[in-house]
């Protein structure tokens, strides 16, 4: 007999792993630099404003509704 584990058949799937932003742990933090800047072009783009005070999750979720608005990104 061996005294190796066997390995795992298959690697679970980061992407399966996702949280929602709402489930972050520092979902409630306020958004970061690049969040508000990237929102910033994607605002300007559809013509909409970017409200202040955003938390790390909002500005994730306000981040995918403009890129499904967005010329500029392709939908996959």
């Amino acid at each position: 007999m061996s005294d190796q584990t066997p390995m795992p058949e298959q690697t679970p799937d980061p992407q399966d792993a996702t949280k929602p932003p709402e489930q972050w742990a520092t979902g409630d933090e306020p958004a970061t630099g690049p969040q508000l800047s990237y929102l910033q072009t994607l605002a300007r783009e559809a013509g909409r404003e970017v409200p202040e005070g955003l938390t790390k999750a909002h500005a994730s979720e306000l981040i995918d509704e403009l890129q499904g608005a967005s010329p500029r990104v392709d939908p996959q």
